[in-house]
């Protein structure tokens, strides 16, 4: 029976092909009045190409877009979004798309969950490298979903190793002058604002600028535990210019990425980037370890120090922020150098 006018056809092409049946719409037409053809994809047998040509009338995409490869599809995504995103996070995407160019030439619609994984566990590499790969099929996949090239994200089945269990060794004050040192570069902002905060990577990851108060130059977060929830901590003078320069840039999350909310995964990739330049091994966690541990030797009031950290204290009754305990926290933050 003929197809309606428009529908499209199924041919069988000569040779001694593995798949020899083509799906094809007629896009358009010669001087000569011949049909353009642009193939849907080419087949088995003529029902798999038959239901491939339904199933393209039921939802129709662009043919072109469909045959798009890994590498072409990085090349649209990353002219599109790189110039939004930091030189070190662009870095990491160029060198974490590396890993995959044995999937460079495939059609990203036809790239597998497993093969994703394969080039995971095939790089050679460890954590870092391992995140930094799986966050950018992540973002592939997203832009993939938008322009429809694919109607699920494979990405989610993926895996990567998780950051090994550190001994939690807290900065020295020398490596707290180095980060200092290179304070303009961006997101070094943000290895400050933990140091002088003590906040977890959780907790920074989800401070909305309505939590920021720069009138009484306090900030509210905390999400781990009852003690921690909603706990103030002042603003440190020396990191006060990095907080309004932040809450000026206008987003939701004080740090965001792309204007967006932030993932650990993303985060961890500027972090290790960081600690490479440094020649330093320190994790995130480890800066609220060495915020403790400062105030610690500064003899700071240890009622102050657990109501800072969200800890449980005997010390620590009802979290009421008086005036008073405000100015105590205050006095206590101010202790750091």
């Amino acid at each position: 029976m003929k197809n309606p006018n428009g529908y499209g056809s199924v041919v069988k092409l000569s040779g001694n092909r593995r798949r020899p049946w083509c799906a094809r719409k007629t896009t358009g037409w010669t001087e000569k009045g011949y049909p353009i053809y642009k193939s849907i994809g080419y087949f088995t047998d003529r029902e798999e190409a038959m239901i491939a040509l339904a199933q393209y009338n039921r939802n129709p995409y662009d043919i072109d877009l469909s045959k798009i490869t890994l590498k072409e599809l990085f090349e649209k995504w990353s002219a599109r979004d790189f110039p939004k995103m930091s030189k070190s996070s662009a870095s990491s995407h160029k060198s974490a798309v590396k890993h995959a160019s044995a999937l460079y030439s495939i059609p990203y619609k036809n790239i597998k969950a497993y093969q994703m994984q394969e080039v995971i566990d095939g790089c050679g590499c460890g954590y870092s490298t391992q995140g930094a790969i799986k966050n950018l099929f992540g973002q592939l996949d997203r832009f993939a979903l938008e322009l429809d090239i694919i109607t699920k994200c494979n990405s989610t089945l993926i895996s990567a190793a998780p950051i090994p269990p550190s001994n939690k060794v807290p900065f020295t004050d020398d490596e707290v002058d180095a980060v200092w040192k290179i304070a303009g570069q961006e997101w070094v902002d943000s290895v400050l604002f933990f140091l002088y905060t003590g906040f977890r990577i959780s907790e920074m990851l989800t401070i909305k600028i309505d939590d920021v108060d720069l009138n009484q130059l306090t900030i509210k977060g905390g999400i781990k535990t009852k003690a921690g929830k909603n706990r103030i901590v002042p603003i440190h003078p020396r990191i006060e210019g990095f907080v309004r320069a932040r809450v000026k840039q206008g987003n939701k999350f004080l740090f965001s990425y792309n204007g967006k909310k932030m993932s650990s995964t993303q985060y961890y990739i500027i972090w290790n980037n960081l600690m490479e330049q440094l020649k330093m091994h320190h994790t995130p966690h480890e800066c609220r370890h060495t915020f403790r541990s400062r105030l610690d030797s500064a003899n700071a009031n240890k009622r102050c120090i657990d109501l800072l950290m969200g800890h449980t204290s005997k010390d620590v009754g009802e979290r009421v922020y008086t005036h008073k305990t405000l100015d105590e926290l205050r006095n206590t933050i101010n202790l750091l150098r």
